[in-house]
């Protein structure tokens, strides 16, 4: 059975996330959501994706433990980082090679894939010149919520959560990207802390210390999340690219490094045909004002709504 619905609205792609009866992420639901990200690349037609649950009280729990665990006793690795990490090197070399990842998936190996496949799903959305949207409307711990911290921007019901890294208390660390993608986004001591705590959050905790960017209602989380979505649709697909890219990657770089990210960025995006017409449709608005329109209440709601010029075509 499928484990994702999708949905258009427009420039707006919605996935709800259904695998009865606890929404466990598994090997299979991570095939699918690669399938669906995948699916959009070069596709300009999708601005925004909102995930979301489709039962009402979960997003994703977590991840399908029972899965891990038979993952695990398959490979038969257990072993000192210095060991592991020489194996998923070999691993990583053989899983790029078509005829030798097919053959290897049949043995111990494709436990240390499936691992490597969801670093390489969430790395897709980072790059994707797409938004993507968390509506938080239930449990996300674990691989539930690395699935919301590769997302753009996380919204969650006032309903939702919690939500965090309760690894540890299995004798775990977060294994989808939790441990890098917190420490970049609340700092070292707050990730660290959460990690080994293990402890998940309401939704009021979780947005008072940035890990989900707003609660709302629970009657309204999707309007929000669509709403949002459709505003951030309309923004152009290479600035969106490139301003992920300048976060996410040059972000987490040598300041000199980000910076030199940071200019082939911008002189790419100046240079392109919807940053022109962005461009000569302001000056021509200031020229009409005799001020600028982001001095203007009514004005800049315009730009910021993304109707002042068509930046998608």
């Amino acid at each position: 059975m499928p484990m994702l619905d999708t949905e258009r609205h427009g420039r707006v792609l919605v996935v709800r996330i259904d695998h009865p009866p606890h929404n466990f992420m598994t090997a299979e639901m991570v095939r699918e959501l690669q399938r669906v990200v995948y699916s959009l690349r070069g596709d300009h037609s999708v601005g925004a994706v909102v995930i979301t649950g489709k039962p009402d009280d979960l997003f994703v729990t977590h991840y399908d433990v029972g899965e891990i665990l038979h993952s695990v006793q398959r490979a038969g690795i257990s072993a000192p980082p210095w060991l592991t990490a020489i194996v998923l090197r070999i691993a990583g070399a053989v899983r790029r090679v078509p005829i030798l990842r097919d053959l290897a998936e049949r043995t111990p190996l494709a436990a240390v894939f499936e691992l490597y496949r969801i670093h390489d799903l969430f790395l897709e959305m980072n790059r994707s010149d797409k938004v993507f949207i968390a509506a938080i409307n239930g449990i996300a711990s674990g691989g539930g919520c690395e699935l919301a911290l590769a997302c753009d921007l996380r919204i969650i019901s006032d309903q939702g959560g919690p939500i965090g890294q309760p690894e540890i208390l299995l004798g775990l660390i977060p294994g989808g990207g939790g441990s890098q993608r917190l420490t970049r986004l609340l700092g070292t001591g707050r990730a660290l802390e959460l990690i080994l705590e293990g402890r998940v959050l309401g939704p009021h905790e979780a947005a008072e210390i940035g890990l989900v960017h707003r609660v709302v209602p629970a009657a309204e989380l999707m309007s929000e999340a669509t709403a949002t979505a459709e505003r951030l649709a309309r923004r152009p697909p290479g600035s969106v690219g490139a301003a992920k890219r300048t976060v996410y990657e040059g972000g987490s770089a040598e300041l000199d490094r980000g910076l030199h990210m940071e200019r082939a960025e911008f002189l790419s995006v100046t240079a392109a045909e919807p940053g022109l017409r962005a461009m000569r449709a302001y000056v021509a608005e200031l020229k009409q004002r005799g001020g600028p329109p982001i001095a203007d209440e009514d004005a800049i709601a315009r730009w910021l709504d993304g109707t002042a010029v068509d930046l998608t075509e």
